[in-house]
């Protein structure tokens, strides 16, 4: 029997670069669906036909093509669109929505590493956002190791990588730093293992919210 709830469960991925959060995500949605949830896996930037149109923008060129200012508000607008077209009609349908990326990383990447903008990111993220995942799951990794795993994969969404050591060496103070700012929702778990111990302590932590919803 397929399960669904009332209200849904929103669970956001987060990490730096290279951390194995985005095959964490798969592995976690595919474990849930097989428990007989309903599932949303989606990510961030894109999730919608708008947001992927921005995704693209803001993943690949230059790594000086736009100032921060103008990704905030380009992030934003991905996650507007996002957020109207499939997170809120899938939580409201009682599913489980499994996004790799959400506000946090707009708050890291774009509010902290690039000037001090994380005022700007939480304006308009009430203004314009006014939600948070019930459940962010923190993969934890070496900044070195998870810049090498991100450069060997060779794709096309390449820019933030290209920002290099010192950038990843920030993010992971940073997200450790939301993790205890928002410590109600963010669990940290060591993506320095191996996969399955990594996919097995994040089915555990999911169903445990789950079990809380």
């Amino acid at each position: 029997m397929t399960k669904t709830s009332k209200t849904g469960l929103f669970i956001s991925f987060e990490g730096i670069d290279g951390s194995g959060k985005s095959t964490q995500c798969r592995r976690l949605a595919a474990a849930l669906e097989a428990k007989g949830h309903e599932v949303v896996l989606t990510r961030e930037p894109g999730g919608s036909a708008g947001a992927e149109e921005i995704r693209a923008l803001v993943l690949q060129g230059d790594p000086d093509r736009w100032s921060a200012e103008t990704e905030i508000l380009l992030f934003t607008a991905a996650r507007r669109d996002h957020l109207e077209r499939t997170i809120l009609p899938a939580l409201a349908a009682g599913k489980v929505v499994v996004c790799d990326r959400f506000a946090d990383s707009t708050r890291m990447y774009q509010g902290l590493s690039r000037g001090d903008l994380r005022g700007t990111v939480d304006q308009l993220h009430s203004l314009m956002i006014g939600r948070e995942p019930d459940l962010t799951v923190l993969i934890d990794m070496d900044p070195e190791e998870g810049l090498s795993r991100a450069l060997s994969r060779q794709g096309v969404e390449e820019r933030f990588e290209s920002f290099g050591a010192d950038l990843q060496k920030q993010m992971r103070a940073g997200f450790l730093s939301l993790a205890e700012e928002f410590a109600d929702r963010f669990r940290i778990i060591d993506g320095a293992r191996d996969m399955d111990a990594v996919a097995a302590d994040v089915l555990a932590t999911a169903e445990a919210a789950l079990a809380e919803a």
